[in-house]
């Protein structure tokens, strides 16, 4: 019989607090630890205090390598909550896949992947990108210009994008891509462009600082978020009060969770967390995945009493939770989260007016089997509101 200990149980946290992600990647670190101290408010796990191990990777991928191998040999952990860009998740991928621990990645992505030491809680492209593409197609235009940072996950949901608008007609009027540390001046020559062009829409996939400079410099340059919508599916309620809530006013996100979504459960939660953090602090998709994949890992630590891979995963595999966006569920057979896809646009108050979303939540698909929203079934209905 195993020794009862009340011996801390740790959790490794990989976020960064510097960098060019550092603004998006600070709300998830603080969704993380606030999550944390609601475990431990409630007793922790079984009476064992949940402790957060965190270092700031500075938005490196050689760094978020070493750190995890630091986390995982060093400092004891097996469980990391942590990151935000693709190229960094992979970098953690190959320190739990080697050494069998079990990262937890709350950011939306590409897809296309799976590992028996991952846990995915952000949206799969097929619970945000299609919907925004229907969206877009139905509502705004078929001519789309494609912009972003210049790395895994941009060039993946370009591709993605890219291969819906063929399947239904749409046409892509040009692309724009820049370095993540791409200086203010570099924006210039493809808002130029983009004028030139004058698309119907831009899929925006820029992330971090490239966020607030790209809609900076589409407002200097005159140009009308009603007649040619920025349209997105990272930009959030923390990329618009970075960027001056003017700039980002009439743009368009796709996303499971905006912070103005409603529910009991979500506003209980808001008002907590600005209790906490302060009445300017705001939410956004990556910040609720952050929140709620800790409370999925701890109720299946209290279930399993140990944070061995091979224990734990079985007891996270399937399990649900009342997360701020809706109730969610791990599918056991992927690893990937069944969540609640929105199409939104920003307001004059820096959130979100709620546009569509689906009547449930949808199942993952990961590897986008389908692209055709009938052949899933009536689950993946969008409601416009």
């Amino acid at each position: 019989m195993a020794t009862r200990t009340e011996e801390p149980m740790k959790v490794g946290v990989l976020f960064s607090e510097t960098g060019v992600t550092s603004v998006m990647e600070r709300s998830m670190l603080n969704a993380t630890l606030f999550a944390i101290d609601e475990v431990n408010e409630a007793g922790g796990i079984d009476g064992r205090e949940l402790v957060a191990v965190h270092y700031d990777p500075g938005c490196d991928a050689v760094a978020y390598h070493h750190l995890a191998n630091r986390l995982l040999v060093e400092d004891g952990v097996r469980i990391i909550f942590g990151c935000y860009m693709s190229s960094t998740r992979k970098a953690v991928l190959k320190a739990v896949e080697h050494r069998n621990g079990l990262l937890c990645y709350p950011a939306q992505y590409e897809g296309f992947e799976y590992s028996r030491n991952a846990i995915y809680c952000g949206a799969a492209p097929n619970q945000n990108s299609v919907q925004l593409g229907e969206h877009l197609l139905n509502h705004v235009g078929q001519r789309f210009y494609m912009v972003g940072s210049d790395y895994i996950w941009p060039r993946e949901s370009d591709r993605i994008m890219n291969e819906m608008l063929l399947r239904h007609g749409g046409e892509v009027a040009g692309r724009g891509y820049l370095k993540l540390d791409a200086r203010r001046s570099a924006y210039k020559p493809l808002i130029a462009d983009i004028k030139r062009k004058q698309p119907d829409v831009i899929f925006c996939n820029f992330v971090g600082e490239s966020i607030v400079h790209f809609y900076q410099a589409f407002a200097e340059a005159g140009l009308d978020a009603r007649a040619m919508p920025i349209a997105s599916l990272t930009t959030s309620e923390t990329d618009i009060q970075a960027m001056g809530i003017d700039v980002g006013a009439g743009h368009i996100t796709s996303a499971s969770y905006f912070q103005s979504v409603g529910g009991l459960e979500n506003e209980r939660c808001v008002e907590r967390y600005k209790k906490r953090f302060g009445s300017d602090a705001v939410t956004n998709m990556c910040w609720e995945a952050a929140y709620f994949q800790v409370h999925v890992v701890a109720n299946a630590l209290r279930k399993t009493g140990t944070d061995d891979v091979e224990t734990l995963r079985p007891a996270i595999l399937g399990s649900e939770f009342d997360a701020p966006q809706g109730r969610i569920r791990i599918d056991p057979d992927n690893a990937h989260t069944y969540v609640w896809p929105r199409v939104a646009r920003a307001r004059e108050d820096g959130q979100f007016e709620i546009l569509s979303r689906s009547a449930t939540a949808i199942r993952p698909d990961p590897y986008l089997a389908s692209y055709n929203p009938e052949e899933w079934g009536e689950r993946l209905a969008m409601h416009s509101l």
